[in-house]
């Protein structure tokens, strides 16, 4: 190595140490995120759940709704069902899928255990318990699920389900665990049901809203114009915006005109309209929104990996 090739290995050496520091970076923020997902997810299940015996949904679910036959602890049997799901999922969603969820896995019963352990009481109604248990286990689970990962719970069985009928996750998440609450009226009333159901509507409502965060926001936009050129180069130079140009007819008189697509956040849409707006004010604009992008730009991990 000669004495030239030093500036490039430093080059070299850096942009390595910086890769190595990004990818350290996005396991901790990763690893932060299951832990903290899955100590809410423990948090409503010893809190209010298995407390009130709301039919919830989920293992702790299954455990509530099944004891009055066995008899059993459900905080054990919920843990039983962890492991079990788990196994389920290394079958159908592969290892790579299991390694993402066995942190979450550990942590779930380690945290309910240290939890019921403090014996800290909530004084509430049924209804008030049932919507905070929606609310602190939807918000944990849809955390877990945004970084591809699972809580090693039923949600493996409803991203299999998801995956196999292309259903959205969070709709998934409310037929299953409705299911789940139904099954209760064989040992609990109506009313048990009706309350349970109220949780499972929390919990979805929170896990799509958790879902959609950095990547629902977002506005898809189509533009004819006579002046698309230029309205194609300030996007591309002004806003840094990724744009495509395909060719359409006019339905009724048949004339070939070019249509731009491009899709942009809700925070960089008052400034596209601005651009159009100079360039062409009579220009033809579409917009609808975007709940579901993929690719540079925009981020949507959990749909990606599974």
């Amino acid at each position: 190595m000669t004495e030239k090739d030093y500036p490039v290995v430093l080059v070299v050496g850096v942009r390595q140490c910086h890769a190595i520091m990004v990818d350290m970076t996005k396991n901790i923020i990763r690893i932060s995120k299951i832990v903290f997902g899955t100590f809410l997810l423990a948090l409503s299940v010893v809190l209010f759940i298995i407390p009130y015996n709301i039919l919830s949904g989920g293992v702790a679910g299954i455990a509530v709704a099944l004891e009055p036959f066995f008899h059993y602890d459900t905080t054990l049997v919920a843990n039983i069902l962890v492991v079990a799901f788990l196994v389920l999922g290394l079958i159908f969603l592969g290892k790579q899928f299991v390694a993402d969820s066995i942190l979450s896995s550990f942590c779930y019963p380690v945290f309910t255990t240290l939890i019921s352990l403090m014996n800290i009481q909530v004084d509430v109604s049924a209804e008030v318990a049932s919507i905070y248990a929606g609310l602190f286990g939807g918000i944990g689970i849809g955390i877990v699920m945004s970084v591809g990962s699972s809580t090693g719970g039923v949600d493996i069985l409803e991203m299999i389900l998801a995956k196999v009928f292309h259903i959205k996750l969070p709709t998934m998440v409310m037929v299953v665990d409705g299911l789940t609450v139904v099954l209760g009226v064989i040992a609990y009333d109506l009313s048990a049901v009706l309350i349970g159901m109220l949780s499972v509507f929390v919990s979805s409502y929170a896990i799509g809203k958790v879902l959609s965060l950095g990547q629902g926001n977002a506005k898809s936009v189509q533009v004819i114009s006579d002046k698309l050129p230029e309205i194609n180069d300030k996007i591309q130079n002004v806003m840094s915006r990724g744009t495509t140009i395909f060719s359409a007819e006019g339905g009724y008189s048949g004339e070939k005109r070019n249509v731009l697509l491009c899709v942009v956040s809700q925070r960089e849409y008052g400034q596209l309209l601005s651009i159009i707006e100079d360039a062409d004010p009579n220009a033809f604009v579409i917009t609808s929104d975007a709940s579901d992008m993929h690719g540079e730009g925009f981020t949507w991990e959990a749909s990606s990996r599974m």
